[in-house]
């Protein structure tokens, strides 16, 4: 997982999905922000699909996707279009990470609306439904993704009502950030709960944590995490520079 917005070059993404690649893993993702958060100015990202989609065009294995869009960013119908090409692209290798937005800073120097949080989560309602509608039931709307019934979704959020809901009804996948094994133990309960009142298969539970410490200490960790009831894990390496550090996974 990779903070695209801290400075993260063309030619650094390139070295970093070919190390990912090399040491097998499952998917690269990357944060779509516009602006710096860690770093400051004068860093910023690259556009995240626009990223993506090269991407695609260079890998082979690995899975790309976003944690998490913001849907404040583009029109449904935009992003729709957007993560079919790079699903053609990819050979149907791309996933969908969705959220409300959070990072007000960038949408004031961008020129975004930053609405109020309940409209933001609205809008990820919106463009839920309306995304999935193009990618599978729209018979004016072509091509379809090259994923059958449609590329994996992913809802980020901290398991509040609104995005577990927002999952429940649209996605595959749920994404925790930082959680405790504690609150992972407690988001992953409610996500289950709110599945079986929805009558719904159990979405998986991922979460986002820092890469730290030798692989020793992170496989521990992450044995506390799965005991916990964690299934994927998306590791944030905030130091993209270092692409040797991505053989430690």
């Amino acid at each position: 997982m990779i903070e695209g917005q801290e400075g993260v070059t063309w030619p650094q993404w390139v070295a970093l999905a070919q190390a990912a690649e090399e040491a097998q893993l499952d998917a690269l993702f990357r944060s779509d922000h516009y602006r710096a958060i860690g770093r400051g100015d004068p860093n910023g990202s690259l556009d995240a699909w626009g990223t993506i989609c090269a991407l695609a065009a260079i890998t082979s294995t690995i899975k790309l996707g976003t944690l998490v869009t913001p849907v404040t960013f583009r029109r449904p119908s935009v992003l729709a279009k957007l993560v079919t090409t790079a699903d053609h692209i990819s050979g149907g290798r791309v996933e969908l990470g969705l959220g409300a937005g959070w990072y007000e800073a960038e949408h004031t120097a961008y020129g975004f609306d930053f609405m109020t949080t309940a409209a933001r989560l609205d809008e990820l309602d919106r463009q839920l439904a309306e995304i999935t509608r193009q990618w599978t039931e729209a018979d004016d709307i072509w091509p379809k993704p090259l994923q059958q019934p449609r590329p994996r979704i992913i809802v980020g959020g901290r398991a509040k009502p609104r995005t577990v809901a927002a999952a429940v009804k649209h996605a595959d996948e749920y994404n925790t950030v930082w959680p405790t094994v504690d609150e992972a133990r407690e988001r992953r309960k409610r996500l289950d709960d709110a599945a079986e009142q929805a009558g719904r298969e159990p979405l998986t539970f991922s979460m986002m944590i820092e890469l730290k410490g030798d692989a020793d200490e992170l496989e521990e960790r992450l044995r506390a995490y799965a005991d916990a009831g964690v299934e994927r894990v998306m590791l944030q390496h905030l130091h993209h520079e270092d692409v040797e550090r991505v053989a430690v996974l």
